[in-house]
């Protein structure tokens, strides 16, 4: 019977707690921001538009190019040589004219000037689905089906994720091939910086 008693007298106890608790106000636990899941091969995303060479055969039309740049390839206590490491990227530009379209890869350097503004080099090579001999008198004649890249870019940060560059690439086969027309294109990009 003592024990009944006791066991009734806890059980009250916790149930006046449990009350007493509902009457004082809730304390709410802080939520984390959610974080964006990116490989670790990945640092940057890049989305952009180009006017393909203007003054060559197929001036006025535009590519949709889309880039993937990792993180940088390591990292040195000196801040010189920090600098000159570079990042990997790859991507592809595709002509909404039907035109020369290519895919690309190579290395990107990224210099800041201010927190705010930086400027971009970049190098590697490139393949294209273009004409290689001048049959068309509208398309260009890139001599190689392989290609060298070249790429300029200043950029604005407009946030800690976002940036957008103004940016100028070229590519040729720098003489390898017997046709070396040669390609340059201006456009914008939009990059989200995981």
């Amino acid at each position: 019977m003592k024990r009944l008693i006791v066991l009734s007298f806890v059980a009250m106890a916790a149930g006046c707690a449990a009350n007493a608790a509902d009457l004082t106000e809730k304390s709410v636990i802080p939520t984390l921001p959610q974080q964006v899941y990116a490989p670790a091969f990945l640092s940057e995303l890049r989305l952009g538009l180009t006017a393909q060479d203007p003054t060559g055969p197929e001036s006025g039309s535009v590519n949709l190019t889309l880039e993937a740049l990792s993180p940088k390839l390591g990292s040195a206590a000196d801040p010189l040589v920090n600098a000159l490491i570079p990042r990997l990227h790859i991507g592809g530009s595709i002509n909404l004219d039907h035109d020369t379209s290519f895919a690309y890869a190579g290395f990107t350097w990224t210099f800041d000037l201010t927190p705010s503004i930086f400027v971009e080099g970049s190098f590697g090579g490139a393949v294209h689905d273009g004409e290689t001999d001048p049959i068309e008198v509208d398309r260009e004649a890139l001599g190689c089906r392989a290609l060298f890249r070249e790429a300029a870019a200043l950029g604005f940060r407009l946030s800690p994720n976002w940036s957008l560059m103004g940016t100028i690439e070229h590519l040729s086969n720098a003489g390898l091939c017997s046709n070396n027309r040669g390609m340059t294109n201006f456009g914008v990009k939009v990059g989200y910086t995981f």
